[in-house]
């Protein structure tokens, strides 16, 4: 009986001894798991940082791209509030615009600007003629400098200051009668100025949508028009600095 029961102590023993070995095993591996959890979990960030990273590289040479072109092509239209008389109501008219910007460095460009306007003047009130709503034009044709002063991946903004000659034609309209006889300008070329305020989005680094409000002064009967409006269209770009 008692080498049963010694047997039996034997046993619990072993059974015992067994049981803290393999306790002490888990607590192990459960420590290199947290371990390898731990180290795991800290990857992805690591990996997060490598992604800002080269996004960050990305838009940086997207800029680059973008604006390191040589010549930006402009072509659109727009909307011009015209004073055609000194004593008429101004009017609105429909325009077109373009431009040709060669850019010396990636903010300063020379500008060559061309434009035409359209519509209908308000003549003198009760004129003997019977003209009151007269067809006129002008055109204008203007050089000078453009300075690109915000420049992002998508939007870029610029300002410009122009100057040049505008064309009136404020006779063509009026049946047979000159501009002046129903209280419009003189036809003729004029000194004639502007500026405005660019505002671009870009889609790829070379095509783009443009955004101007403008500011148009003519000189037309020795007087300063002062006409707002505004342009827009499409920015074409190609060429390397």
């Amino acid at each position: 009986m008692c080498d049963v029961r010694k047997s039996a102590l034997r046993w619990v023993m072993m059974g015992l001894a067994a049981g803290m070995a393999a306790g002490a095993l888990a607590t192990a591996r459960a420590q290199v798991g947290a371990s390898t959890t731990i180290h795991t979990n800290k990857q992805p960030s690591h990996a997060r940082r490598e992604t800002n990273a080269s996004r960050q590289a990305r838009i940086q040479r997207t800029i680059d791209e973008t604006y390191s072109h040589r010549w930006e092509i402009f072509g659109g239209g727009g909307y011009l509030r015209f004073n055609s008389g000194q004593y008429t109501k101004k009017n609105n008219e429909v325009s077109w615009a373009t431009a040709a910007n060669y850019y010396l460095n990636p903010k300063l460009a020379i500008v060559g600007d061309a434009r035409g306007s359209f519509g209908n003047a308000h003549a003198i009130t009760n004129n003997t003629f019977g003209v009151y709503n007269p067809q006129i034009n002008e055109y204008t044709f203007m050089g000078g400098a453009s300075y690109r002063f915000y420049r992002k991946e998508k939007i870029a903004i610029s300002a410009q200051g122009l100057g040049g000659v505008g064309w009136g034609i404020f006779s063509g309209g009026a049946k047979g009668l000159t501009g002046t006889t129903i209280g419009l300008w003189p036809d003729g070329f004029k000194p004639a100025f502007s500026l405005g305020v660019s505002g671009d989005y870009n889609f790829f680094p070379n095509l783009a949508v443009r955004f101007t409000p403008t500011y148009v002064g003519t000189t037309f009967g020795g007087k300063v028009q002062n006409n707002l409006g505004f342009n827009a269209g499409v920015v074409y770009r190609f060429g390397k600095q």
